[in-house]
């Protein structure tokens, strides 16, 4: 059995997917995977990891304002439909599985063209404009979160929660400290920036450091190219541009997670039990993300465009002084985590397959 997983541009819909995958692999353990991404995302590192096969195709970023750049983007999807069609034609699944991503269009639209079923995970609480297209041709669909049962019109969504990888599950504190060189002595405070990176929480950083690292040790993943103007690795501020499975170890470290609002690392977070403070990007889909997380007491929010290094600083400092306030968030957050998910995904994705 050939499974397509389609998304990229960012990690967002990339680790609930290759959750799924590995649930489908314990279910089938004669499907075969092969991912469908972008050029330039920081995705294709995370997928070899895995051991899939990774091809890209051709597509334009889905805008819902006016844009002259909608005119090339528009033709660049039509463009990626037919390099779909071809790789889908050569390749012959059996079902594609999104969640989400531009990149994820033009190979939903192909497999409609081919008769291929289709399986549409969303994870934000926002429906993204990726996932509208591609949900009227999807065979069934699942959402992360309840509220959104409704939302997809005549296609009846079935609430699974947010697929976590099992790996993530599975990291150990003393493993976190040996990789990144972290001591015992002082707690460890992981800042992440999304799949892409952060300029923004990479320049608080660089403004608070000598703050942060007086009370703790700092963890951050900078993003791809993103580190220039950052101060060098220290003994207590260590970085680095991407984490593969690793990234299981740095949250066992981690006693405060700092992040942007992905729902990907949001749902890890909550898998985990973690104290967060969530940074969303502003007049996006993540301050829906993180005002969910943080009306429920299960994290602390930072807006974005009134933080400096100094309010940055103390929001994190005012955090590790509280173990009680830590204690509460983490558990909070666990409250939020649906178990089982990755699994109930998978089952729907083999039923599409197998109602083809």
């Amino acid at each position: 059995m050939v499974i397509v997983l389609a998304g990229g541009g960012t990690l967002g819909p990339v680790t609930p997917l290759l959750a799924v995958a590995e649930e489908l692999k314990k279910l089938r353990p004669d499907a075969a995977f092969h991912w469908v991404g972008t050029e330039t995302g920081p995705e294709r590192e995370i997928v070899a990891a895995a051991g899939m096969p990774f091809s890209t195709i051709r597509s334009g970023k889905l805008r819902r304002y006016f844009s002259w750049q909608n005119f090339l983007d528009n033709a660049r999807l039509l463009l990626g439909v037919g390099d779909a069609l071809l790789l889908l034609g050569r390749l012959r699944p059996a079902v594609v599985v999104s969640a989400g991503g531009f990149v994820a269009v033009p190979v939903a639209w192909a497999a409609a063209l081919l008769r291929i079923p289709i399986h549409v995970h969303q994870l934000d609480l926002r429906p993204g404009l990726a996932n509208k297209l591609a949900a009227p041709f999807a065979r069934s669909i699942s959402v992360g979160f309840e509220e959104l049962a409704g939302v997809f019109g005549r296609k009846k969504a079935i609430w699974t929660g947010n697929p976590v990888r099992a790996g993530i599950l599975a990291g150990t504190k003393e493993e976190g400290r040996r990789l990144f060189g972290l001591s015992a002595d002082a707690p460890v405070v992981l800042i992440l920036g999304g799949g892409t990176g952060s300029g923004l929480i990479n320049s608080l950083v660089a403004g608070s450091l000598q703050r942060l690292t007086a009370r703790a040790q700092v963890l951050h993943v900078t993003g791809r190219g993103k580190a220039e103007g950052l101060p060098e690795p220290s003994k207590r501020y260590r970085r680095t541009e991407l984490l593969g499975p690793e990234i299981a170890h740095a949250f066992a470290a981690a006693d405060i997670v700092v992040t942007r609002a992905g729902m990907g690392t949001l749902s890890e977070i909550a898998a985990l039990g973690k104290p967060a403070v969530i940074i969303p990007i502003a007049d996006s889909h993540q301050e829906e993300n993180a005002a969910y997380f943080c009306r429920r007491g299960a994290a602390r929010c930072l807006a974005e465009k009134e933080l400096t290094p100094d309010t940055f600083a103390a929001a994190i400092e005012q955090l590790a002084a509280n173990p009680g306030a830590k204690d509460t968030l983490g558990a909070k957050a666990r409250q939020l985590a649906k178990d089982g998910a990755a699994r109930a995904v998978a089952e729907l994705v083999l039923a599409a397959a197998e109602r083809r």
